[in-house]
């Protein structure tokens, strides 16, 4: 396979379906940032942390890409006249929400009550957990915009909704698991 193919020297790419938009898209801009949350979500597998989290962070990463999939077609393209499927993506299905809401109920059972917001923070891998969760939430408002333009499958959305809060979860469960101070934010009063 060539890695490069020179054709989006002038700014432009082609979708699942060949259609050709510019870079700046937000449909490229919505599959971009999924990208980069896989990244992040890598960097987090790659840390010293428990086997089970790990795995689950290998199946987000798998459904990530089916998103970017989702998000890289051309809507027209996906579908004949008839409605039938042009194009064999895959979808999000309700038991990967499920999968998450499941780990997320899990982890809570075994964390103190969450009583104040918490700052991002105390331990490296607490923070890497933290930026994903970041990035994740802002793939899902690109994403949301894109809805609102183009619609998709409605699970997409779900999905990304839901794993911003397992990512929270788990800097909760990896702070926790690895001994770091978890800051309350408590706002200052005015004097």
């Amino acid at each position: 396979m060539k890695i490069y193919t020179k054709t989006g020297d002038k700014g432009t790419t082609a979708l699942f379906g060949g259609t050709r938009v510019p870079k700046h898209h937000i449909r490229i801009d919505s599959y971009g940032t999924v990208d980069e949350l896989n990244s992040h979500i890598g960097l987090v597998r790659d840390q010293n942390i428990d086997q089970h989290s790990k795995n689950i962070l290998m199946i987000i990463q798998d459904r990530l890409f089916t998103i970017g999939s989702t998000l890289a077609t051309d809507p027209e393209k996906a579908t004949l006249k008839s409605g039938k499927a042009r194009l064999n993506i895959p979808k999000i299905s309700t038991e990967d929400i499920q999968r998450l809401e499941n780990e997320i109920d899990q982890m809570n059972a075994e964390l103190p009550e969450m009583t104040h917001f918490v700052l991002p923070g105390g331990h490296q891998t607490v923070s890497f957990c933290h930026i994903a969760r970041c990035v994740c939430r802002r793939a899902e408002r690109l994403a949301s915009a894109l809805n609102d333009l183009e619609p998709f499958q409605p699970e997409t959305l779900t999905y990304l909704n839901r794993l911003s809060d397992y990512l929270f979860v788990l800097a909760r469960k990896l702070s926790h698991d690895l001994k770091a101070e978890e800051i309350q934010w408590i706002p200052e009063k005015e004097s």
